[in-house]
């Protein structure tokens, strides 16, 4: 999977990697002219304005959140413990938030994910799979250096650099075969080795399962997007078909994990909420290079890599 907001279950990541990572402002026209009236656009700005703003609605849900969607926490000592336990103070917005993600899901993306797993062939998601894979190695390089992974850090240099020329630019992951495993590094998970703590429980908006240290590192990820600083009209159409490549991509990979974990849930909010984090402390024990606490929880939400036949 690719992707540098944190891992979260496709059926909320998807369509927030399809229709939010890469949305722009109106147009901007020069002054004097009227918006949308035969006026020069400025991808670049837009590009860049579009990831602030973005950026910034999130630290901006994260306040009014935590003020007006607060459960009062119980009396009974028992309760209380659970309560303190589950970590999310903000479970009435939070399930509110979830309904209406998993009906952009049940809408709009998944039906797409279903077509596309069914109707093209497979071959061809492969190499779109690590493709998009490849494309998303120097975001991870540059959490690895951050977290101070070096091992890890060579090891993903090598994979973008093997799977770039050998690969025939991402389009077969070569480095796998040879000894290059791929992992997963994002920006929340470099605050975590940092030592930032990872906060009450959030369900974003489209972005789905998360939590205030993640949601940090999530905009942090919009902001400091590559395609943010190249500019230009063909960086502003790519951004547009890797969020789309991307979404269906990890929503297609994904299907029956997701199908089969809400049919088995008698509460799939509360399901969810646990398999995100057991697989986010998986991806941070592994990060702190802790093999003996990073044991994978029994749901992936990390897009296990496609073999290849």
């Amino acid at each position: 999977m690719a992707g540098n907001a944190p891992i979260v279950p496709p059926s909320f990541a998807a369509p927030a990697a399809m229709l939010l990572a890469d949305v722009r402002p109106l147009r901007q026209s020069p002054p004097g002219n009227i918006a949308g009236i035969g006026v020069n656009t400025f991808p670049m700005d837009r590009a860049r304005g579009s990831r602030r703003r973005f950026a910034f609605a999130i630290a901006a849900f994260l306040p009014l959140t935590l003020i007006g969607g607060c459960a009062t926490p119980p009396t009974d000592p028992g309760a209380r413990a659970e309560f303190d336990t589950r970590n999310d103070p903000v479970e009435p917005a939070n399930r509110n938030v979830f309904a209406a993600d998993q009906a952009l899901d049940k809408y709009a993306l998944k039906p797409v994910a279903e077509s596309y797993r069914d109707h093209v062939p497979v071959v061809v998601q492969h190499r779109l799979h690590d493709f998009l894979a490849n494309l998303h190695d120097p975001v991870i390089e540059v959490n690895d250096l951050l977290q101070g992974n070096f091992s890890r850090g060579w090891i993903t240099f090598q994979r973008f650099a093997v799977n770039t020329t050998v690969g025939g630019l991402g389009l077969f992951d070569v480095a796998e075969g040879w000894g290059l495993p791929i992992h997963n590094a994002d920006y929340g998970e470099t605050l975590a080795v940092w030592g930032v703590d990872d906060g009450p429980y959030l369900v974003l908006p489209v972005l789905g399962p998360s939590n205030v240290r993640d949601a940090v590192g999530t905009g942090l990820g919009f902001v400091l997007d590559p395609l943010a600083f190249v500019g230009g009209a063909n960086a502003l159409y790519a951004g547009y078909a890797r969020g789309a490549a991307n979404g269906i991509d990890d929503r297609a990979d994904q299907l029956d994990t997701f199908d089969a974990l809400e049919k088995s849930s008698i509460d799939f909010y509360a399901a969810t909420r646990s398999a995100y984090r057991q697989h986010r402390s998986f991806e941070i024990a592994q990060a702190l290079g802790k093999p003996a606490a990073a044991q994978p929880s029994s749901v992936t939400l990390g897009a296990p890599e496609l073999t290849d036949p």
